[in-house]
């Protein structure tokens, strides 16, 4: 099971110059952060701060390294484009645990 259960996963390219600022900035390759979407625990929920001229969502879970991650990304015809990735802080941890109860 995973947070795209029905639906087969196709990103955009992943080398771009966003991210490799990711990259920079937080020390999340995308590559890295696609296992999110693999996680059966992981939590989407619209981005509305975001959302002006695009729908953005974020989604919450575990990489393969174990890491709890927020991906923030779009989806444009079913290819899902990574915005950023980077570690939940304290407080995006918490509402995570409060939601999968772990």
């Amino acid at each position: 099971m995973s947070a795209y259960p029905n639906q087969e996963i196709n990103f955009a390219p992943l080398l771009n110059p966003k991210a490799k600022l990711n990259l920079k900035k937080h020390g999340i390759n995308f590559e890295e952060a696609k296992a999110v979407f693999r996680d059966p625990l992981a939590y989407i929920f619209d981005d509305e701060w975001h959302s002006v001229s695009e729908k953005r969502e974020i989604i919450i879970g575990h990489d393969d390294n174990n890491r709890l991650l927020v991906v923030y990304f779009t989806e444009r015809n079913q290819i899902i484009s990574i915005i950023s990735a980077r570690l939940t802080t304290k407080k995006e941890r918490q509402g995570y645990e409060k939601y999968t109860g772990f």
